[in-house]
């Protein structure tokens, strides 16, 4: 029972791994895009042959380049971006109200009590690579 429970935490993960987006840099804007990648990895014994579809929610913020995870930190429902005519320039959760920032800030006296979480990021060439998401 040990190895069954111990097993997948040994096994190497995507740790550290950059993923090419496809975006170029100077196609980023402080508007926030929706960019869709792929990501190879087994959870537990299950690693699915086409890979894993994952989402970022990309935008600029000021210098610095934000990759943004969609997942809202209330209740793991996603989130989009200016979708609610009632709170312009924000992301939206449907399910329980929860609203963010463009940065991705909860929203005080929303559900979330967290920001969202982001992806590392870094510029190789003029492209965006999106890496490992950093928990908020």
């Amino acid at each position: 029972m040990v190895r069954f429970a111990v097993d997948p935490m040994l096994k190497k993960g995507e740790a550290g791994n950059f993923l090419d987006v496809g975006l170029k840099v100077d196609e980023i804007t402080d508007t926030p895009i929706s960019v869709k990648f792929v990501i190879h990895r087994k959870d537990g014994w299950y690693e699915p042959p086409k890979g894993e579809t994952m989402t970022a929610w990309v935008l600029k913020e000021g210098n610095e380049i934000l990759a943004l995870s969609p997942v809202c930190k209330h209740l793991g429902c996603t989130v989009s971006y200016n979708t609610n005519p009632q709170f312009k320039n924000e992301f939206f959760c449907p399910c329980h109200f929860g609203r963010y920032t463009k940065d991705g800030t909860n929203v005080p006296g929303t559900p979330p009590a967290k920001p969202l979480d982001r992806y590392e990021t870094k510029i190789e060439n003029g492209k965006l690579l999106i890496g490992p998401l950093k928990k908020a």
